[in-house]
């Protein structure tokens, strides 16, 4: 990542934490108290020390500078605590938005960019990534306000007390600098690169997870082990040069402070002992050589926060390529899509995933009202895809959809979609209870109006078997069979009932006794309304108003069961060869 880039990470980064403005303020002036107050401890330690000689102790001097210590170290205790509750509330807040912002583009971004990107890479960004851009921030926070105090504190008590001493320790801190700035570069390319293959290595096991059962099947084990391997050796490697970029910083920043501590003893001790009355003391001497250790611990603290912060940048860079994907076409001020009738029409359509494959070319379709619309074909042929480009999860690249005479895309997408009910091959429920799922598309629902549903989607058994029934908790996991999660999804379009429906194999994980109850529970749901149904089973072409058979992106043939049966074409060949 160049140099520029990294500015640019952190300067946003620094954006989502001006609204904490205050905190900050808070923070600093927090430090700043809590390190003169050390600082001015030291002094008066000096002055004690001065107050003791080989012929007596002078008490009277010495007490009310002791108990001026006892004051201050509460005091500097209670400013630690209100800097490190400070800097704490201004992460977590930043941290809080920056999470916020990542999952609401993650809804303003186009199925074709989801589709196109590993789930566990983003996973990764949102979890992984945020979590090291809290840690460097907390970190950072907390050692850089007091170390940059601390710094420029402790320069000015030395000045006051020698400042030839402290020219000593001035020329040689650069060399700290230096080892720092080198250090810091490969550290945080390492870690950028780390940040990746851990998104990598998420995106394989999230993977392999979903699919453990084709996994053992295909006895793919071995196979699935090898390559996890040998992204763990990457990561592996990575991360060790990272560890040891990073552990370079700490062993060269204290050998930079052991030489200006031996640079203060030697020169201060040289003072102390040539010293006249009123001059460089002992107790001066003391001071000097607890604020050179004070003045040197900021950078050891500094260089260790300066891995973190190096991989926090890095994590951060992903964060914002993520963030700056570029949204869907935004159709605010598009107008809303009210009393729907079910009228769709397809004009000289085209599409393609990949600009120089097309999948759709030159579709034309006309559908009125009412008609229930089989869509049957080859793998391949663009069925779900047609399904996709009549919901706008993408957009036709030529030509036209418009549902009642209105161009899709002079709607909200949002209308447009409500005017759909769906229910995909691939089910899909959410952790929470058996009522919350089947009233997603109607939040207001009311229990009777949601057993009702369920009743006419034949799921009212199975639920009430449950253990607290329509208030079980479940998940997507494997309390419920896949043609249960189906029957919940079917009984959601049940609910809500809107104007058209798309079933893509909505009855393919359901045995063929409940299909014919589905079956009659879904013709009393499509009457009246314009449906489409992609389908295998012949009992769900048959009754079809009309029948669209695609090949290769196009409708190759278009009629009734028994007309296109007559023609001996396409249509015939894919039911014979289903039959045989």
């Amino acid at each position: 990542m160049s140099k520029n880039a990294k500015k640019g990470a952190l300067k946003r980064l620094l954006r989502y934490v001006k609204p904490q403005l205050a905190l900050v303020i808070l923070c600093i002036v927090c430090a700043a108290g809590s390190v003169i107050l050390s600082l001015y401890t030291t002094v008066l330690i000096g002055r004690a020390i001065d107050c003791i000689s080989f012929e007596s102790t002078d008490f009277d001097r010495m007490y009310p500078i002791l108990i001026t210590i006892a004051v201050i170290i509460p005091l500097v205790a209670l400013l630690q605590w209100l800097m490190y509750f400070s800097t704490n509330k201004i992460t977590h807040k930043t941290v809080k938005q920056l999470r916020t912002d990542i999952f609401a583009h993650l809804h303003d971004l186009p199925l074709s960019y989801i589709d196109a990107k590993s789930h566990g890479d983003i996973l990764s960004r949102v979890v992984n990534d945020v979590d090291a851009v809290s840690e460097g921030l907390l970190q950072g926070f907390q050692q850089l306000f007091t170390g940059i105090v601390t710094i420029i504190g402790t320069l000015v008590f030395m000045v006051s007390l020698s400042w030839q001493i402290t020219l000593v320790v001035v020329c040689i801190t650069p060399l700290s600098f230096a080892a720092a700035a080198v250090i810091s570069k490969l550290c945080f390319n390492k870690f950028r690169e780390q940040s990746s293959i851990k998104g990598e290595l998420t995106g394989f096991i999230d993977e392999h997870i979903g699919a453990q059962r084709l996994v053992k099947a295909f006895g793919f084990e071995e196979d699935a082990e090898k390559r996890f391997g040998e992204i763990n050796e990457r990561l592996n490697v990575c991360g060790r040069r990272a560890q040891f970029y990073s552990a370079l910083t700490n062993p060269c920043t204290r050998f930079v402070n052991s030489l200006v501590y031996a640079g203060v003893g030697v020169f201060g001790a040289l003072s102390a002992v040539k010293a006249v009355s009123g001059g460089f003391t002992v107790g001066d001497l003391s001071c000097f050589l607890q604020y050179a250790n004070q003045y040197t611990k900021p950078f050891n603290e500094i260089s260790g926060v300066i891995t973190e912060l190096q991989n926090a940048l890095a994590s951060a860079s992903r964060i914002f390529a993520f963030i700056d994907e570029p949204a869907e076409i935004s159709d605010k001020g598009n107008s809303i899509l009210r009393h729907c009738s079910g009228n769709v029409e397809i004009k000289n359509a085209d599409f393609s995933y990949i600009p120089e494959k097309p999948l759709i070319e030159n579709l034309n379709l006309s559908v009125k009202s009412g008609q229930h619309i089989a869509i049957v074909g080859p793998t391949g042929c663009g069925k779900t895809t047609l399904i996709n480009l009549l919901m706008r999860f993408y957009d036709v690249t030529d030509g036209e959809i418009s549902v009642d005479k209105e161009p899709v895309k002079s709607l909200t997408r949002n209308s447009l979609r409500r005017s759909y009910g769906i229910v995909l091959q691939e089910t899909w429920v959410f952790r929470g209870t058996v009522r919350e799922n089947i009233s997603y598309g109607k939040p207001d629902a009311s229990l009777e109006e949601i057993i009702e549903a369920a009743k006419k989607a034949h799921a009212h058994g199975f639920i009430r078997r449950l253990p607290q029934g329509y208030d079980t908790v479940i998940t997507n996991d494997a309390e419920l069979s896949q043609g249960q999660r189906q029957l919940l999804s079917i009984a959601r379009i049940m609910l809500s009932l809107p104007p058209m429906l798309i079933l893509d194999e909505a009855t393919s994980s359901i045995d063929t006794r409940t299909e014919m109850k589905i079956q009659s529970a879904f013709d009393l749901m499509m009457k009246g309304r314009t449906t489409f149904v992609v389908a295998h089973r012949l009992s769900t072409i048959r009754d079809a108003d009309c029948i669209l058979v695609m090949k290769s992106g196009h409708i190759v043939e278009q009629g009734t069961h028994s007309e296109l049966m007559a023609k001996k074409g396409f249509y015939a060949e894919l039911i014979e060869s289903r039959n045989a």
